[in-house]
């Protein structure tokens, strides 16, 4: 055979293998899985996490690779904790007595890779907690009705005035009207203050968040995220003693159903307490419990 011929037949052999090769990373990640995070430290306020390393697939190109670390929402949404180069970091910004479904991707100039298997771990509880009973078995009639009980889980006296508790919702169909009720509380519901608050959509008045609604917004048929906060105007809880119930009935100004299917906080009713880390909590302004994104 002649030697250009010779020449030619390896440079398309070459040429054939290189393409291959592209086609082999163009199938999968050019990065290999990070391994599945592990907790190191669970302290309030404060959670370490640890993984097994990545990979290039291909080397010979590779560049540092960084990791995120991620709460993954549903299919290719996630919300975004942190990154770095290590396999090893410390959160700040978790919830305590909150639960959390987290994993770790890793990203790089020219590659990624899939995403790891989720850790689901309940942060170290800070202050104060949250528990929730739902009393109502129909959550689309025309009554949001529940107990709440605030227990002091940390090692100091809870002053009630400084906490903060917020049952977060969407008002469907754009109808923001609500009246808080509070049915009875060991405590005494005159020592409970109640209020409502929306965010008015985009398109509203410039940094709205108001009760009533000003002529106009929200937009009809437009879900308003909101909440209904309740505070309190005395009391002291020493470590470990709760509020006791509080039984909250809420209901529109004309009685008409509410959905209460996909309001952050809602979740149904199974005739227990539960740990509705759904439900906000925040001493001093400090989150001290739940995470509606968690």
């Amino acid at each position: 055979m002649p030697a250009r011929r010779v020449t030619a037949t390896i440079a398309l052999a070459a040429l054939a293998s290189l393409l291959a090769v592209n086609a082999a990373r163009a199938d999968g990640p050019a990065i290999s899985t990070p391994g599945t995070p592990t907790v190191v430290a669970n302290e309030p306020h404060q959670l370490t996490l640890s993984w097994a390393p990545s990979a290039w697939v291909e080397p010979g190109a590779e560049q540092p690779i960084n990791y995120e670390v991620q709460v993954p929402l549903s299919p290719n949404t996630y919300r975004f904790l942190g990154s770095t180069t290590d396999t090893t970091i410390t959160l700040t910004d978790l919830a305590p007595g909150t639960t959390y479904r987290i994993a770790v991707a890793a990203r790089a100039l020219g590659g990624y890779s899939d995403t790891s298997p989720t850790t689901t771990v309940r942060t170290a509880a800070g202050r104060a907690t949250v528990s929730y009973l739902n009393l109502d078995w129909s959550p689309t009639n025309n009554q949001i009705q529940h107990l709440l009980k605030v227990t002091n889980t940390g090692t100091a006296p809870l002053d009630l005035s400084t906490v903060r508790v917020r049952y977060h919702l969407r008002f469907e169909g754009a109808n923001t009207s609500l009246v808080p009720n509070c049915d009875w509380a060991a405590l005494g519901c005159d020592r409970i203050q109640q209020a409502v608050q929306f965010f008015v959509p985009p398109g509203g008045p410039p940094g709205a968040m108001t009760t009533p609604a000003p002529p106009g917004y929200p937009i009809p048929g437009t879900p308003v995220p909101g909440w209904v906060e309740l505070t309190f105007t005395d009391g002291t809880l020493a470590p470990g003693q709760s509020t006791g119930p509080i039984q909250l009935r809420h209901h529109r100004h004309s009685w008409s159903n509410i959905d209460e299917r996909d309001d952050p906080s809602w979740a149904a009713a199974t005739g227990k307490w539960t740990a509705n880390d759904r439900i906000t909590l925040d001493v001093d302004g400090v989150r001290e419990f739940g995470d509606t994104n968690s």
